[in-house]
């Protein structure tokens, strides 16, 4: 009787994991590939599946043209980053260990608020901003995109805040803490792994926002880099190999980002409020 060993048993496994890992990652070689890729054999049939005759002429035209916007989709995701993490952190505490009246349905309504088509809010949006002469403003696509953040860093907060323990609370007003100071030395330090999450999360929708910053901003003068893609498309023309070398370089701050925060998003998932 012939006994399969696990290794052999779950080599078609990995294999698998293999070829789907290549599919999903195959349109980043792509974009990475026809970055390098001359205009001119950007059609070409059979497509090169390498650039031949490779030119970096798309990465010179990004240096050359796109860096403000790089500049300001980064100063926008920091500022959304900041935005969002100082108005839902408090609101989860409260919600969480203060257990307001009517923070249930509070709950409820930030969670049907994530539901409303971004088209909608956009459209309202522009009509405020028409009026208070914000439009065409880096703040205003700030204050836009934490519209989308926040509810959603609020319910995080909530969640995680609601395992830290009552008893450590306690111990801090019995040390003479208040609730602001409470939550400012006690609860915030122990939110790492979720401040983390909604940090990234956050900065990833300001960075990749295109709804908001066509309707809100599409003539400023400090557009984000979502915009400054279409400087490269035109009725009769696409400068292919530019466009692909701007979606690399703007990619490369969300990509260091997910690598960075891993590690913290892992560890407050993992450690918890009472390791800490």
């Amino acid at each position: 009787m012939v006994t399969r060993t696990p290794a052999r048993a779950a080599w078609w496994r990995t294999a698998l994991g293999v070829v789907f890992t290549a599919l999903m990652l195959f349109p980043v070689y792509w974009m990475v590939n026809v970055s390098f890729t001359r205009d001119g054999d950007v059609r070409a049939d059979p497509p090169h599946l390498f650039p031949v005759d490779g030119t970096f002429e798309g990465y010179r035209a990004v240096f050359r043209e796109q860096l403000p916007y790089l500049g300001t989709s980064l100063l926008i995701g920091l500022g959304t980053v900041a935005l969002t993490v100082a108005l839902a952190a408090p609101a989860g505490y409260a919600l969480a260990k203060l257990r307001p009246v009517g923070g249930g349905v509070l709950s409820f309504l930030l969670l049907i608020a994530q539901m409303i088509p971004g088209i909608i809010m956009a459209m309202g949006f522009y009509a405020i901003y028409l009026r208070l002469g914000w439009l065409n403003s880096a703040a205003g696509l700030v204050l836009a995109d934490s519209t989308i953040a926040v509810p959603f860093g609020v319910l995080i907060f909530t969640a995680f805040m609601s395992g830290i323990p009552d008893e450590v609370l306690q111990a801090a007003v019995v040390d003479g803490a208040g609730r602001w100071r409470t939550f400012r030395s006690v609860v915030l330090p122990l939110s790492r792994g979720s401040i983390a999450t909604v940090s990234l999360f956050a900065f990833l929708w300001a960075w990749s926002d295109f709804l908001f910053a066509s309707t809100l901003d599409a003539g400023g003068a400090s557009r984000p880099i979502t915009l400054g893609i279409y400087r490269y498309i035109g009725n009769n023309n696409q400068q292919w190999n530019a466009i692909m070398a701007t979606a690399v370089l703007a990619s490369i701050p969300a990509t260091v980002l997910l690598i960075v925060a891993q590690r913290y998003i892992a560890a407050g998932v993992t450690a918890g409020a009472v390791k800490d």
